[in-house]
């Protein structure tokens, strides 16, 4: 690989290894971005924050049954509130939450689980996840958005 090269033995010997790390590395990662169907994220969806209140489905946040244990949340973060503040389903249901913000940047977090979202104003938010465990779970905003920011939380029932 390096005959034409003059360098130490040495040398030659490490960057032959150094290159071929590289290309099984990009080999490996390759495969496994191919074999697992990983792509990079689809078409963001946006919205412009001043019509959240205005616009549907964000103008009436709500938990709707969409399948047998299955629902959809749509929830609105905003100063210092989620809307709604407490949702109710039984154990084994999977939600696909679908949040936004018309004002500043607000988080959804639910210890516990791996519920971690970030709601941006004009961005709309997607999750999904299955609450296997009944119980009360908090929904906490783990972003600071202002001085009432510790008094945001909801409460997500798992019964």
């Amino acid at each position: 690989m390096f005959k034409n090269i003059h360098l130490p033995y040495y040398e030659k010997v490490w960057l032959t290894i150094g290159a071929l790390s590289l290309v099984v590395f990009l080999t490996i990662l390759g495969i496994l971005a191919i074999g697992l169907g990983l792509e990079p994220p689809g078409q963001m969806r946006t919205m412009p924050p001043e019509e959240v209140q205005t616009t549907a489905p964000f103008n009436k946040p709500e938990l709707v049954k969409t399948g047998p244990n299955e629902y959809k949340a749509t929830m609105v973060a905003q100063m210092f509130t989620f809307l709604p503040g407490e949702l109710e389903i039984p154990a084994g249901s999977t939600v696909h939450f679908e949040v936004t913000s018309p004002d500043v940047v607000h988080g959804l977090y639910i210890p516990n689980t791996n519920v971690n979202i970030m709601a941006v104003p004009g961005h709309i938010a997607e999750f999904t996840y299955t609450f296997k465990e009944a119980g009360d779970y908090l929904i906490l905003c783990h972003e600071y958005c202002g001085s009432g920011h510790q008094l945001m939380m909801g409460k997500l029932k798992v019964i």
